[in-house]
């Protein structure tokens, strides 16, 4: 899906939400636990219930690896599960030396070699440009490099001054020349607020990953106001606000409840803003 496909999803569902699916087994309804895969039939109930107010889905791939083997089958069914004209998002944050890359690459972007083809993954740019070009390889693939985070360690090393600027600064301008707009993507944390209009004086035309809005406090509004463009530019994520809406029987039905919420939020949004 390129940057016009995605930008057209928006338009057409007046949304752009991205869901993350992150279930944690202990956390899930207790009916579902009697299903072959509970973790799985939880997300395809989810899935079925906000497909429609939602343009990207994102499971973070920790909540899988972390159950071994039937984890991974999981995330493959989940993977597959998810509707073709949906962008999805391997949440993965890999960054190592480049023949590493190049197989965490295949893991998420093969489906001949590991069963899935996501249409991105989150990458960690700490060690540089060959560690984010295997990712970059695959054609019509997106790379979503971490930017500037909302977590309360961020500020270790991304706000570190530089001779020409933050550190976060830097890993903006400087992989900006390893691929445009239609290649990349950057995560940035919805709690940085204000800063939003640094980052997008920086990346005018990139689309901008923004978990941490919900359960996490980050205000959609302020987001939006230093961050939307002219094709929109974001894809604002709600995880445990969504998934975790309802604990009974009717946990989908209340999941659709919050991404409605947040779908009329955005639709309000994008009309103000004249994009719909």
């Amino acid at each position: 899906m390129n940057k016009k496909q995605l930008f057209e999803q928006i338009k057409s569902k007046k949304s752009f939400l991205c869901v993350g699916l992150d279930p944690v087994l202990e956390n899930i309804p207790q009916h579902l636990l009697s299903h072959e895969d509970p973790v799985f039939e939880f997300n395809r109930q989810i899935i079925d219930a906000t497909k429609d107010l939602c343009v990207a889905y994102k499971p973070n791939t920790a909540f899988y690896e972390s159950g071994g083997l039937k984890g991974w089958e999981s995330l493959l069914k989940t993977w597959a599960y998810i509707p073709e004209d949906i962008f999805s998002i391997a949440d993965a944050k890999r960054g190592d030396i480049g023949n590493t890359s190049a197989m965490y690459a295949d893991a998420f972007f093969n489906k001949e070699k590991s069963g899935m083809s996501f249409d991105a993954i989150t990458v960690a740019p700490y060690m540089g440009r060959d560690s984010v070009s295997p990712f970059l390889k695959y054609e019509n693939k997106w790379v979503i490099l971490l930017a500037a985070t909302s977590n309360e360690g961020h500020n270790d090393f991304q706000l570190l001054q530089t001779p020409k600027g933050k550190l976060y600064e830097q890993v903006i301008r400087i992989s900006s020349t390893w691929a445009d707009s239609e290649r990349l993507m950057y995560v940035v944390g919805a709690t940085r607020g204000s800063e939003f209009a640094n980052i997008r004086s920086l990346a005018p035309d990139s689309f901008l990953l923004v978990p941490g809005v919900g359960a996490q406090g980050g205000s959609l509004a302020e987001v939006c106001e230093f961050g939307l463009n002219d094709h929109c530019g974001l894809l604002v994520n709600s995880a445990r606000g969504i998934i975790y809406a309802g604990k009974g029987e009717d946990f989908a039905e209340k999941a659709r409840e919050e991404a409605l919420k947040l779908q009329l939020e955005m639709q309000q949004i994008l009309e103000e803003a004249e994009l719909i």
